[in-house]
């Protein structure tokens, strides 16, 4: 066998080898693409769950997860019977742990108060309430109008201060779902998400003031110093001050008061005297 066949079939080799281990990498992915991955059984919602619902039996379904469930699904369905759900569950979607209300909290309003926090009730008509845009989930600030109780001045009359700031509306009235169409509801009562301090200044506020909320964008979360408004600063001249003019007043200085002289004769010596004239004679 000569050189050169050699070389040929030396080269043929290599390529069929480089050939084959191709076809197996790519085959091989295949093979493991084509592999059914690991499926979870989890509980999920057998229909639309609104916020506040003590969940049943008929509320729950399962489904199947591939690969990794969410963090918190439940796997069973005793872990999710007799719970409040604390926000808004939709048909087939998995319940996680951090949609629920712990364990014997029940459902309603009082599920939905984080801890810490305190649901303060405030009595609104169509105009402290925001004509009914007050409604869950929103952002308000409470406004206190009236005179202050044992002021030593009460020449200001009535004032009117800002004493809480992003404030968000728990409820209105019995309600705790938000509207999903944004029209205003006429509600009596208005439940606010507070800190017990907070609750002590609004049932303060309540008892003695006028409230009022007003409206703020959510995103909005600044908490701004607002000084009080009194009625006699919002009726006074707020034009800058009269500027007074300083009179200067220059006196002229008095003339000089003519000089006298006396020339006096003594035998034979001869004086002379001199004298000023009185003031105020010529």
């Amino acid at each position: 066998m000569n050189r050169r066949l050699l070389t040929i079939l030396l080269i043929a080799f290599v390529i069929a080898s480089a050939c084959t281990f191709l076809v197996y990498r790519i085959l091989g992915h295949l093979i493991v693409a084509s592999k059914p991955m690991p499926t979870t059984s989890v509980v999920a919602a057998a229909s639309d769950i609104k916020l506040g619902t003590v969940l049943t039996a008929a509320d729950l379904t399962t489904t199947q997860i591939a690969g990794t469930p969410p963090k918190g699904a439940l796997l069973k369905r005793e872990d999710a019977i007799g719970r409040g759900v604390i926000s808004n569950i939709y048909q087939g979607e998995p319940i996680v742990e951090s949609r629920l209300a712990p364990a014997g909290s029940g459902g309603g309003l009082a599920a939905t108060i984080p801890e810490g926090m305190r649901a303060c009730a405030v009595r609104v008509d169509e105009v402290v309430g925001v004509a009914g845009f007050a409604t869950p989930g929103m952002r308000v600030d409470v406004l206190a109008s009236g005179m202050p109780p044992g002021g030593a001045d009460q020449s200001q009359g009535t004032e009117s201060k800002t004493i809480l700031q992003n404030i968000q509306v728990l409820s209105a009235g019995t309600d705790i779902q938000k509207d999903a169409e944004g029209k205003p509801q006429q509600v009596q009562v208005v439940n606010l998400l507070v800190t017990p301090e907070q609750a002590e200044t609004l049932t303060l506020a309540s008892s003695n003031l006028k409230i009022q909320l007003v409206l703020r964008n959510p995103l909005d979360t600044t908490v701004a110093p607002v000084a009080s408004t009194a009625m006699a600063k919002m009726f006074s001249d707020q034009g800058p001050a009269p500027v007074q003019h300083r009179v200067v007043v220059r006196q002229k200085p008095k003339p000089a008061s003519p000089a006298y002289s006396i020339q006096v004769i003594n035998g034979g010596t001869s004086t002379e005297e001199k004298f000023n004239a009185p003031e105020g004679q010529h």
